[in-house]
């Protein structure tokens, strides 16, 4: 912790630096990934302050929209589609994800009920890749498709592709090599970017 500590106590020391964020933001992605601590966003893109809007949940889950009962992940994509107008959304899997792995191995999830229910809404199921696999890419790649293909249902999210104003994108990181692979809708198949 304390290299943490040390690094934040003089981040502030450089204001000049960050006195344009002030005025406020405008960024083009919204980029939705999962919550672990691998995966970093700003790394993997080049990403300055201001040019990413982050979702991260565990598991890069995009919950199923109920205007009824809204979620903390369903207010983040409405505010950047309507009020900050990103331009794209990339759904970011990864390679090795804990979340999608315990899926795969039919892991007993029942001492951690919140994470259980919590990936019930994950991919309906994930696809046969080796349980001993670490990287379980093929049910990593699947989960990516049906986070996007439950982002479309948002209103926004349909409203914005309809308007032509919106693109949504499917990212797979593999977090032992670095690479970034893009879904490509023509082939249906992860390329790199």
């Amino acid at each position: 912790m304390q290299p943490l500590i040390d690094n934040a106590r003089t981040f502030g020391q450089r204001p000049e630096e960050f006195a344009k964020l002030a005025e406020g933001q405008s960024p083009q992605v919204l980029f939705i990934t999962c919550s672990d601590s691998r995966v970093v966003p700003a790394l993997i893109t080049g990403a300055a302050p201001g040019q990413l809007f982050e979702l991260r949940t565990a598991g890069n889950i995009v919950p199923p929209y109920a205007s009824e009962r809204p979620t903390s992940e369903a207010a983040t994509i409405e505010y950047a589609v309507e009020v900050l107008g990103v331009q794209d959304i990339v759904v970011c899997g990864h390679s090795h994800c804990g979340a999608v792995g315990a899926l795969v191995r039919g892991d007993d999830l029942d001492p951690v009920p919140a994470v259980r229910d919590w990936l019930a809404y994950a991919a309906s199921r994930p696809v046969s890749d080796d349980p001993d696999d670490p990287a379980v890419a093929a049910s990593v790649q699947h989960h990516v498709l049906a986070q996007l293909l439950r982002l479309r249902s948002y209103p926004c999210v349909e409203k914005g592709l309809a308007e032509g104003r919106l693109r949504v994108r499917g990212w797979y990181y593999e977090v032992h090599t670095g690479a970034v692979l893009e879904h490509r809708t023509d082939t249906d198949t992860f390329r790199a970017l």
